[in-house]
């Protein structure tokens, strides 16, 4: 890594011996339910929360978010649990009370010192969040790891490794503040509503839709020679003036009567992505996301569902049809998705994997996932919010993020990886 000055400058991270912090009280033990929701997106996140104050320091910013998380834990208990594999094959946890695993660490630097930390930095923001190198899998992966890190400036840096099964964005998001306000002394805003059975496959299962997101597609393009080049990490700001241009530009030739932000955005990058790639025009593609289905089940889950209550949705088109016609075919496309998310289809994912077991596939395909409606910014252990938060990196090469960005958190910053040589076709692709 380069400081301001171009000068080499190397991150040294010394961490204490992990320990264990169980509830504070005793929990419900046994084994807990994981839904088919969750199923499919067992993967681990790494995150980062950066706080810095200047009047009140570091000392005991540990013995704090310690303290506190032993006790969120009470409400969140199988975060201190163990993953297990069920006699169905499934992912289940075993409700052990063992406690989430914590490490006290110490930077050698200045918190400013570590650099642009905005974009996904595996090397560096990787020394931030404890790790289990030994680990063969996510089943020798404690669902809940955390790490405080103190940087001579004062400041420190909590880093979380959790596995995705647990909760998805939104959940995760509640848990975090909830943590957070159990270190000022604050009851919990909504207190985790811990029943996943509600979202049990129907008997028998029905399965009523074509579910592409599982679709493997054939890539005929040949991008894998491609990906043997280095891969580059940008990010790209889109102020509100740009995102409100980006609607515009998609209905402009009035086939649409509207379209949202969300909409807009992701149709421009899954184009400019093609694009840069430069897929053959006959070539299949396939555009994922996650759509929030809390409140589009019927009836809606419950206030402080702790789990996942993403489902995935999809549309496939080929890489010419995308590129040759205005944006405004692929905003269609984006929406027409997101019709697609009703009760009936999401019934349906669930029981789609307990017939098949089958995980969506991302052959030929890009993954979009959005944070910028969660509110990780608001996190706060007494150390006032956070000066930044954000992934350590972004799990696959398919994945774009989405991430509020501005003090009114109105600009959306869309992080990426790609080969150099279709990075710098996206680049030009991205001036609007």
């Amino acid at each position: 890594m380069e400081t301001p000055n171009n000068t080499a400058f190397e991150l040294v991270v010394k961490q204490g011996e992990p320990t264990l912090v169980p509830p504070a009280e005793e929990t419900e033990k046994g084994l807990y339910l994981l839904s088919n929701l969750d199923q499919n997106i067992a993967v681990i996140v790494r995150t980062i929360y950066c706080f810095k104050s200047e009047e009140k320091g570091n000392e005991k910013a540990v013995e704090v978010i310690k303290e506190a998380l032993s006790k969120v834990l009470v409400h969140y208990y199988p975060l201190a649990g163990r993953l297990t594999i069920s006699s169905e094959g499934k992912l289940i946890v075993d409700c052990s009370g063992e406690g989430a695993v914590f490490v006290e660490a110490e930077a050698n630097c200045r918190m400013e010192e570590i650099g642009d930390n905005t974009k996904p930095d595996p090397v560096t923001l990787g020394k931030l969040v404890y790790d289990i190198p030994a680990a063969k899998n996510i089943l020798e992966i404690p669902p809940l790891m955390a790490q405080v890190t103190k940087f001579k400036c004062g400041g420190f840096v909590l880093g979380l490794c959790t596995n995705h099964c647990m909760f998805d964005g939104l959940g995760a998001m509640e848990f975090v503040n909830s943590w957070g306000q159990t270190a000022r002394g604050l009851p919990l805003p909504v207190p985790p509503y811990v029943d996943r059975s509600i979202l049990k496959a129907r008997n028998p299962p029905k399965i009523e839709f074509p579910h592409h997101e599982f679709a493997e597609i054939e890539d005929i393009s040949n991008t894998a020679n491609l990906y043997q080049e280095e891969m580059l990490y940008r990010l790209f700001c889109f102020d509100p003036e740009k995102l409100e241009k980006l609607k515009i530009k998609a209905m402009e030739d009035g086939t649409l009567p509207k379209c949202t932000t969300f909409e807009a955005l992701s149709a421009f990058v899954w184009r400019a992505r093609s694009q840069a790639l430069n897929l053959k025009p006959e070539q299949q593609t396939k555009l994922l996301f996650a759509v929030d289905g809390r409140p589009r089940f019927n009836p809606p889950l419950p206030e402080g569902y702790f789990g996942n209550g993403i489902v995935l949705t999809n549309s496939i088109c080929s890489a010419g049809e995308l590129t040759e016609n205005p944006l405004s075919f692929t905003v269609k496309l984006v929406q027409d998705a997101v019709k697609l998310v009703t009760d009936d289809y999401m019934r349906s994912a669930v029981d789609y994997f307990e017939v098949t077991r089958a995980r969506p596939s991302l052959s030929a395909t890009l993954l979009i996932t959005t944070w910028s409606r969660l509110s990780f910014h608001t996190t706060d252990f007494g150390w006032g919010e956070p000066v930044l938060s954000g992934p350590v990196a972004l799990p696959e090469k398919e994945v774009i993020l989405f991430l509020s960005h501005g003090k009114e958190r109105k600009s959306i910053n869309v992080l990426l990886g790609l080969p150099a040589p279709a990075m710098k076709i996206f680049e030009e692709l991205m001036q609007i």
